[in-house]
């Protein structure tokens, strides 16, 4: 399937990486448009992709549309291609706040549209994507385009309703994580420890942490229980987060990128 990028920003280029760094040859049945002409041409130039000089090359070139490119641009871009979009044609949503049904409205006439939520580890194919889709795409075409989007990590069909939650939860959270990736380091460094180690051991812990959870099954809960010992060193750091109110920090970050994401869908 031929796949083309309106838009080669920070996710769109993350995707793009992660289907050609899982599978090189996708790169030439991948075509892309920016408005920005040096930062496509670099692009090209980097990963053999094709170059579109237009939106009406890049669709007419493709099959999957990717709509890789900001919320406030969605309802410009899509008035400038939906001329010629076709039944044959799917288009990806992967902004937040831009629905299923807004961009129906956009286009103006039926159309199959792919809704997902992933997040910029594609780059290094361990997104975590959301997926869901309307009625006209057809059971065989998600099934192709579930396929293709796992090549760059997990994903998880859901309703559209809690594509916000997904926003919170994981399109948003690497930056948290990165936070605490940051925060832990400097700890170590405070404690005598060069930074590019601390690093090191501090982004190793996380890796592990997150497939133990995955692979094991186990509550987190429990998995935390089984590395604090009674009287020891990690019990004492998990009191120190407790008392400064880590958890709550956490779940008040998640829903307010998810309210966020609700106030931009209005």
């Amino acid at each position: 399937m031929k796949i083309g990028f309106i838009g080669t920003g920070n996710m769109g280029t993350a995707i793009i990486k992660g289907y050609i760094n899982k599978e090189e040859s996708a790169a030439a049945r991948i075509f892309a448009f920016d408005t920005d002409t040096r930062k496509l041409e670099s692009l090209v130039k980097e990963l053999n992709i094709n170059g579109c000089k237009t939106t009406e090359e890049l669709v007419k070139s493709s099959v999957l549309i990717m709509l890789s490119i900001k919320p406030n641009i969605y309802a410009k871009v899509l008035d400038e291609i939906k001329t010629y979009i076709t039944d044959q044609h799917i288009l990806v949503s992967m902004a937040a706040g831009i629905s299923i049904s807004y961009i129906e409205s956009c286009v103006g006439k039926p159309v199959k549209i792919i809704r997902i939520m992933p997040n910029t580890p594609a780059m290094v194919n361990e997104s975590m994507t959301a997926v869901c889709r309307n009625k006209s795409v057809t059971d065989q075409e998600f099934t192709e385009f579930y396929k293709m989007i796992t090549s760059i990590g997990l994903a998880e069909v859901v309703e559209e309703k809690l594509i916000d939650a997904v926003i919170g939860v994981s399109g948003s959270s690497p930056a948290y994580v990165y936070m605490f990736i940051e925060a832990m380091a400097d700890g170590a460094v405070l404690e005598g420890m060069p930074r590019s180690q601390a690093y090191k051991f501090a982004a190793q812990a996380l890796i592990g942490s997150a497939k133990m959870v995955l692979e094991t099954g186990m509550h987190p809960g429990e998995l935390k229980d089984m590395v604090c010992s009674p009287g020891g060193a990690t019990i004492s750091a998990v009191k120190v987060l407790e008392e400064n109110g880590f958890r709550s920090a956490v779940i008040s970050a998640v829903i307010a990128a998810a309210e966020k994401s609700k106030e931009m869908s209005k």
